[in-house]
């Protein structure tokens, strides 16, 4: 389980990493889901098996384990350092990091080169060595480091999430506190075995407690870095499903203004179900819908007759609408009117105004905007290509709201 969330975690940000590389946050953190995902796939037995195997190395895969995990505790600060300090200052944090965790991993490597090799013992190889000198030496230094980051990473995490503004990056803080102060235990009880070693006691009943404590607490770290990941992931989902939802009801009314006005649009949009295929944003093309409409709207000012306001009014009257829904509705019918009169060349000596232009002011948002024109284009049904010479009555103007 552990393994498939680190392969996870970093196959979801590698389609962000090659799209933005240049983001220091984002690429420790990718790599620190990559870094640990080896690390849990060397210690799986078999995996360990045939790296004994193919490398003719007693239990290397203790070391190379090992030494990705001083990596993924490198890269974590990093991360950290990313997310709460200056450029400049992250930097030159990251480099000590980098520094400190390299002669960790050399320091290591060489006292495991020191130690005599048994027999590949992938279940309790910590318990076997408990009593080599040398090994009590890389049990100190790895786990000493390990619960010097463990110690850190939770202060730190804890304290950036009273910061923290996005509920998503709060919780996932503090869930990388709680993950860093569970993986103690297996730290402490690693520890405890040397020192029982020397003492004359015994923690070999608690190896099972120990790896719980590693694999529950990193999972929860995992987790925590994670949750701030999906939502912004979500939020982007959202933000693009929103868009061409909003694109969608805007596109018919959008359609019959630039058809009957094609001086309106700066640029052609692209076909909807190919970006959908794409899996693109249409962000600037809503917009351009949106400003499109408004300019179309302002070039049939000249046409909105008065007595097709009136008729439209009494006729969505009729049909029990109000408030909001009324006024869009009598826009719709009234833009309908002003291209079949644009068509017929039929300018209006007193035009009349449009019947939502009060509401227009109160629209403080780009988002309300976007609801009303919505509104508008629901109750819109285009005039046909064809129109004859006399001017229909609005009430035949039956736009359906959806």
């Amino acid at each position: 389980m552990c393994l498939v969330i680190a392969s996870t975690g970093f196959l979801f940000l590698l389609r962000d990493l090659r799209k933005d590389r240049r983001d220091p946050a984002l690429v420790a953190l990718a790599f620190t889901y990559l870094c640990s995902a080896i690390s849990y796939a060397v210690s799986i037995t078999w995996v360990w098996v045939k790296i004994d195997q193919t490398t003719g190395i007693t239990n290397a895969s203790v070391p190379l384990a090992q030494c990705f995990v001083i990596l993924v505790f490198a890269l974590q600060a990093i991360v950290l350092a990313h997310w709460s300090r200056p450029l400049p200052e992250a930097r030159q944090r990251a480099r000590k990091v980098l520094i400190a965790a390299a002669l960790v991993i050399i320091t290591m490597i060489t006292l495991f080169t020191l130690l005599t090799p048994a027999t590949t013992r992938p279940v309790d190889f910590a318990n076997y060595y408990a009593h080599d000198p040398y090994y009590q030496a890389y049990v100190l230094l790895y786990f000493g480091t390990y619960t010097v980051a463990e110690v850190y990473l939770a202060r730190s995490c804890w304290k950036y999430a009273r910061t923290a503004t996005r509920p998503a990056i709060r919780y996932g803080l503090r869930l990388v506190s709680i993950g860093a102060l569970i993986t103690l235990g297996y730290s402490g009880i690693r520890i405890s075995a040397i020192v029982g070693a020397e003492v004359g006691f015994s923690v070999d009943h608690l190896n099972e407690f120990a790896w719980a404590c590693g694999d529950i607490g990193a999972t929860l770290t995992q987790i925590g870095y994670f949750l701030p990941v999906i939502a912004m992931r979500s939020h982007t989902v959202r933000d693009w499903a929103a868009e061409h939802y909003w694109y969608s009801r805007l596109h018919p009314l959008w359609k019959a203004l630039s058809t009957d006005d094609p001086g309106i649009v700066m640029e052609q949009p692209p076909k909807q179900l190919d970006e959908l295929r794409a899996r693109r944003r249409i962000d600037f093309h809503l917009l351009r819908h949106r400003v499109e409409i408004r300019d179309g709207m302002r070039g049939l000012r000249p046409y909105l007759s008065p007595e097709a306001r009136s008729e439209a009014e009494a006729h969505r009257r009729a049909q029990g609408l109000k408030g909001r829904n009324f006024e869009a509705a009598v826009t719709a019918d009234q833009i309908r009117h002003g291209v079949v009169l644009h068509r017929q060349g039929e300018a209006v000596s007193a035009p009349a105004d449009y019947a939502d232009a009060e509401l227009t002011l109160t629209l403080n948002t780009v988002q309300d905007e976007f609801r009303h024109l919505a509104r508008v284009a629901s109750y819109f049904t285009a005039p046909p290509p064809q129109t004859p010479s006399d001017s229909p009555s609005t009430s035949t103007a039956t736009g359906v709201r959806t």
